[in-house]
């Protein structure tokens, strides 16, 4: 998935009606978000069945909303959040589209080195 240039990502942790578009997805990133639909930020949802998931950005002049819808099963979204906002990394949010557990992704151990 191609991103636009934003600088952070967010997942709502909450379902949404699928239903919903760019001004009620605005409104709710403002309302009960707190955050500020404006500011460049990619904001992703997700419905109660977890087979869509919709995208919510401004880009220079415009709301931009993506979704996808799977045709069978879900997407593994957590359930055990416990904040409205998640912070995404770009690969985080790749796994999630392409239903990838994320979560369970093992990272590299950061190694520190004191010489060369």
């Amino acid at each position: 998935m191609l991103l636009p240039n934003v600088t952070r990502l967010y997942l709502a942790t909450g379902p949404i009606d699928g239903r919903k578009s760019f001004n009620t997805l605005g409104a709710l990133v403002q309302s009960t978000l707190k955050a500020d639909p404006l500011s460049g930020h990619f904001f992703v949802f997700y419905n109660k069945r977890r087979n869509l998931v919709k995208a919510l950005y401004w880009h220079t002049n415009g709301f931009c909303l993506w979704q996808k819808r799977l045709e069978k099963g879900h997407f593994l979204i957590p359930k055990d959040l416990e904040v409205p906002l998640f912070e995404l990394t770009e690969c985080q949010l790749s796994g999630l589209i392409q239903g990838i557990n994320w979560q369970k992704i093992d990272r590299p151990q950061e190694l520190k080195y004191t010489i060369m």
